[in-house]
């Protein structure tokens, strides 16, 4: 097995893996479970995997794309899937409760259509 195929299957099993620790936190958040010993063990792995995937993520786009290589870029088979995932992943996880709740305009906008009492 070449490296690269081996390296892709390592970003699909990080991704498996973050994928059940976000499930495990959602449906204890939904339990009313947030001050348990378990849900904190969750959120702490799942941030730390989600670290690891993002960082993996990084060095793949970094091969793939850099200018020092003449070699032209196919993106095709699991790493076109991988990187379809991580478009998903980035907004999935993005702060939205910074964009939305902070931003002045959005404020505004919230306190005229009553949502920010």
């Amino acid at each position: 097995m070449k490296y690269f195929t081996a390296y892709i299957y390592t970003i699909i099993l990080v991704k498996i893996v973050f994928i059940a620790l976000s499930i495990e936190h959602v449906y204890l958040k939904i339990t009313k479970q947030e001050s348990s010993v378990l849900y904190k063990t969750v959120e702490f792995w799942k941030e730390r995997v989600e670290f690891v995937f993002v960082f993996l993520m990084a060095c793949l786009l970094i091969y793939l794309f850099a200018p020092i290589t003449n070699k032209g870029v196919e993106v095709t088979g699991e790493t076109k899937i991988v990187l379809y995932l991580f478009g998903f992943i980035l907004l999935i996880t993005a702060k939205w409760d910074d964009f939305f709740k902070e931003t002045p305009n959005f404020t505004i906008i919230q306190n005229i259509i009553g949502l920010n009492e």
